[in-house]
């Protein structure tokens, strides 16, 4: 019967073999992440950013979205709602214990540095002055997640998305198409109205959830079995044709901002159209640019690719695999290696340097905890689960309710 229960939880968790093309591009990610992360850092031309209108957070809200519509689809098709609902909300209650632990360490990485070598810059450029002045307030507000250093913003979108994910697995079940139509809805309405969250003393969330929620939704959306259905045009000559004009075009407009050379290039009447290319609130130019990419990269990554499970590309899968982990103590590197370059030496051999060395300690990281997850459990009799004496004196087990299996499960891999 035990037999019976885990295969059944397993198939309701999950619909096969897990999508590599979703550890790699998140590992990609993380790494570009990183070195955006690190100020004035040679490495950074390397990154999406800098090649177009959107970048690495875009994949990681779609990749986040399209993993939970992957993994949990089956277990509410199968009316598994309730055991859905509260593994997503154990897992936004981790992500938010996790954003907790990293605020205060990286808070107290900034505080020491800017007190060891008497440079107020540290707290002013990262947005912690205002903590160390009133840390009482400032700790109830971080708490409420309305006040978040820089580059502390991602993991509050994601708990906030985490939360209202299981409402959105039920509108999907029912009316999927009209579900992505009213988050679509949301989205024009939140950049019209200018809906957003508070920050604290004053402002607002940097990333806005009530338009990044549709890049969430429409990954949710396609995980859930509707990619499928679109992967035809998506594939299509036309369609690819169209996708590669406009990656090329934001291609050339990108490059006109850093080339003084071809500043001439973008007319002003379609700069009217085009700027400001906001980031807080998705502006409509990143959301086109980050779908023809995707539309792109649907095409040329098939999911079958040999390279995917080659050792060439395991440095980038495993950190795909632990992004949660592997996020936090980016965030932390990313500080050190600020810091390495202030006090140090800001060559580009030094930028190369911490990037190229904090990659591989993120690696590290990745290794270390799939490792863990491989260690024996010690294997107990869940309290919920009754057990009863039979009449000859052997201990029977009752069967677990309805969803109480998924609780003992493994849980998708992170996407934080």
């Amino acid at each position: 019967m035990a037999k019976g229960v885990r295969s059944r939880a397993v198939a309701l968790m999950g619909q096969g073999e897990r999508d590599l093309r979703l550890d790699f591009l998140r590992g990609v990610g993380q790494w570009m992440i990183f070195v955006d992360h690190i100020p004035y850092n040679f490495l950074s031309w390397f990154t999406l950013r800098n090649y177009g209108f959107c970048d690495a957070a875009e994949f990681f809200v779609y990749i986040s979205g399209y993993s939970i519509g992957f993994a949990y689809g089956p277990a509410v098709r199968s009316g598994e709602m309730v055991a859905a609902a509260k593994r997503l909300w154990t897992r936004a209650a981790q992500l938010y214990v996790a954003h907790i632990f990293l605020f205060l360490f990286f808070t107290a990485q900034i505080a020491r540095a800017a007190r060891r070598f008497d440079n107020p810059m540290y707290k002013d450029e990262f947005n912690v002055a205002q903590f160390l002045a009133n840390p009482d307030v400032m700790i109830q507000q971080a708490l409420l997640l309305t006040y978040k250093p820089v580059n502390l913003d991602v993991l509050p979108l994601y708990i906030v998305l985490v939360v209202a994910a299981p409402l959105i697995l039920w509108g999907l079940l029912r009316r999927p198409h009209l579900t992505l139509v009213c988050s679509a809805l949301l989205y024009f309405a939140s950049r019209h109205f200018g809906w957003n969250l508070p920050s604290f003393p004053d402002g607002h969330w940097y990333f806005n959830p009530f338009a990044w929620q549709f890049l969430f939704v429409f990954g949710i959306w396609c995980g859930f079995g509707n990619g499928p259905q679109i992967r035809p045009w998506v594939k299509s000559l036309p369609n690819q044709i169209l996708s590669w004009t406009i990656v090329l075009v934001a291609l050339v407009i990108a490059l006109s901002w850093n080339f003084e050379a071809l500043y001439g290039l973008v007319p002003e009447s379609i700069g009217k159209i085009l700027y400001p290319i906001d980031k807080t609130s998705l502006a409509p130019v990143r959301l086109i640019h980050f779908l023809a990419l995707l539309a792109i990269v649907v095409k040329l990554l098939p999911p079958d690719l040999p390279a995917l499970r080659s050792e060439r590309l395991r440095p980038i899968i495993l950190c795909g695999q632990r992004s949660l982990p592997v996020f936090c103590f980016g965030v932390i590197l990313s500080f050190t290696a600020h810091w390495i370059l202030v006090q140090v030496s800001s060559s580009i051999a030094m930028q190369i340097l911490v990037s190229v060395g904090g990659i591989g300690l993120m690696t590290g990281v990745a290794w270390v905890a799939t490792w863990y997850r491989t260690l024996p459990t010690l294997v107990t009799v869940p309290p919920t689960v009754p057990v009863e004496h039979g009449d000859e004196g052997r201990v029977k087990v009752e069967k677990p309710a309805v969803g109480e299996s998924l609780v003992t499960e493994q849980a998708p891999a992170d996407s934080a």
